[in-house]
C-alpha cells in the first residue's frame, strides 16, 4: 500500500462545504464534495454526546494535536476517510454551526461568536493526514488494524467494513438510523444502540441462524434486503403477539432462536400474560429472564427458573432430623433408598453426596418450606 502524508491541509479545507445529515447523525462530505467522510465501512457517527464531540474542537482552540487521520485515494481521484471520521465529523459540525461549546469562563460558544482570532486559529489549524492507495484487501486490512485503539470496533462494524456494498448501505439506512420509527419498538427486544449497529446485528443474526458473515458475503453486492427486514418483523410481531405485554426483561432475549423453535405452536396470548404475572409474582423464580422460554416450552424446564431451593441453614437442619430418625431405624437417611432392599437401604449418605429437593414438585405447587422439604 502506498502512502503520502500531507501537512497542508487545515481544518477549513476539510470542512469545505461540509454535509451532514440531521436525520442519520452522519457527516456525508467535506473538502468541496471531493471527500467522503462516512463511507459504509465506516462506524457511524458515536461522538454527539456533548462530550467528546466538544473534546475534539477544544483540543484544536488549545493547539493540542488531534492525531493522525487516514484518507483513503479512490480511482476517481476522490477520497474517502478510513479513519478520523469521529474527527471530523466534530469539526465540520462545529464549523458549520451544528455544534457549540462552553468556554473557559462556562459561556456557550459557537464558530460565528467566537473572536476573530480563535476562529481563524480554528480554521486555519493544519491536520496531519495520510493519503493511502492499494487494493481493497490492503485497504481493509489496514482499517482493522488502525482500529485497535481509541473506541474500538465491535463485531458488526468490522463486518460492514469487510463486506461494504449496496447491501450494507441498504440496512444501515433500515437498521442503524436511531430515526426509524420503528426503533422504539425494535429496542424494547433488542439490547443496544442502532448507531452501535446493535439492532442490524441482530437482524442478520436472525435471518442468517447465526451464520451472520456468510449471510453478508452472499448479500454483498445487492441492495436488495426484502428478506432480512421481513424476517426481522415477522420475529418481532411474533414475539408481541404471544406476549402482548412489555417487561424489561424481554430485551435481549434469543427472540431469533426461540421463533425458528416455537412459531409454529399455537399459545393463547391471555393466558401467557397470566402466568407470565404469576411466575414473575413467585418468590421462588430467581430467574425472571427465563420466564419467556419456559412458557414457550411447555412450562416444562424448570432450571431456566433458577427455582429457589433451600438454603445451607435449612438443609443441614432436615439432614440431622433425617439422618438421626434414620439411624434409630436403622435405615439409609435417603428417602428413597430406605424403601429398597439393596445394598444402600441402610446407607447413611453424607451431607455433600445428597441433593435437597421438594416433597412434591415445585412445578405442581410444592412450596420450598422446611417442613415440606427432604433430603
Amino acid at each position: 500500500m502506498k502512502t503520502t502524508l500531507h501537512t497542508e491541509w487545515t481544518v477549513a479545507d476539510i470542512c469545505e462545504g461540509f454535509v451532514y445529515n440531521e436525520l442519520e447523525g452522519k457527516g456525508l462530505f467535506g473538502m468541496g464534495g471531493r471527500l467522503t467522510i462516512q463511507p459504509e465501512y465506516q462506524r457511524n457517527y458515536i461522538y454527539a454526546d456533548g462530550r467528546r464531540d466538544v473534546a475534539v474542537i477544544d483540543s484544536v482552540l488549545r493547539g493540542y494535536p488531534l492525531g493522525v487521520i487516514y484518507f483513503v485515494r479512490t480511482a476517481d481521484g476522490r477520497y474517502e476517510v478510513l479513519d478520523g471520521q469521529q474527527r471530523i465529523t466534530s469539526l465540520g459540525r462545529f464549523a458549520t454551526g451544528k455544534l457549540g461549546i462552553i468556554d473557559e469562563n462556562r459561556l456557550p460558544q459557537s464558530i460565528g461568536s467566537l473572536p476573530a482570532e480563535q476562529r481563524a486559529l480554528f480554521l486555519g489549524t493544519p491536520l496531519l493526514i495520510y493519503e493511502c492507495e492499494g487494493t481493497e484487501q490492503e485497504i481493509k486490512e489496514w482499517f482493522r488494524t488502525i482500529n485497535i485503539a481509541g473506541v474500538p470496533l465491535n463485531q458488526q462494524e468490522l463486518l460492514n467494513a469487510v463486506y461494504s456494498g449496496p447491501f450494507v448501505t441498504a440496512a444501515k439506512a433500515v437498521f442503524s438510523n436511531s430515526q426509524n420509527a420503528c426503533m422504539s419498538k425494535w429496542t424494547t427486544y433488542v439490547h443496544g444502540a442502532a448507531n452501535r449497529q446493535d439492532i442490524l446485528a441482530a437482524a442478520l443474526e436472525w435471518v442468517s441462524r447465526g451464520k451472520t458473515e456468510e449471510y453478508m458475503s452472499r448479500h454483498r453486492f445487492s441492495g436488495d434486503i426484502t428478506e432480512l427486514t421481513a424476517y426481522f418483523n415477522s420475529v418481532i410481531d411474533w414475539v408481541a403477539g404471544v406476549f402482548p405485554f412489555v417487561e424489561k426483561e424481554m430485551c435481549g432475549q434469543p427472540w431469533g432462536e426461540l421463533y425458528e423453535r416455537y412459531h409454529l405452536t399455537p399459545y393463547d396470548p391471555a393466558r401467557m400474560a397470566a402466568r407470565t404475572r404469576e411466575l414473575y409474582g413467585d418468590p421462588f423464580v430467581k430467574n425472571r429472564r427465563g420466564v419467556y422460554e419456559y412458557l414457550l416450552g411447555g412450562e416444562q424446564d424448570t432450571k431456566l427458573l433458577d427455582v429457589r431451593v433451600f438454603d445451607e441453614a435449612t438443609k443441614r437442619a432436615v439432614y440431622a432430623r433425617q439422618t438421626k430418625e434414620a439411624e434409630a431405624k436403622g435405615v439409609s437417611n435417603c428417602p428413597l433408598c430406605a424403601l429398597g432392599h439393596d445394598a444402600n437401604a441402610a446407607r447413611v449418605w453424607k451431607l455433600a453426596e445428597m441433593d435437597a429437593d421438594h416433597v412434591a414438585a415445585w412445578s405442581k405447587g410444592g412450596a420450598t418450606d422446611i417442613k415440606k422439604g427432604n433430603k
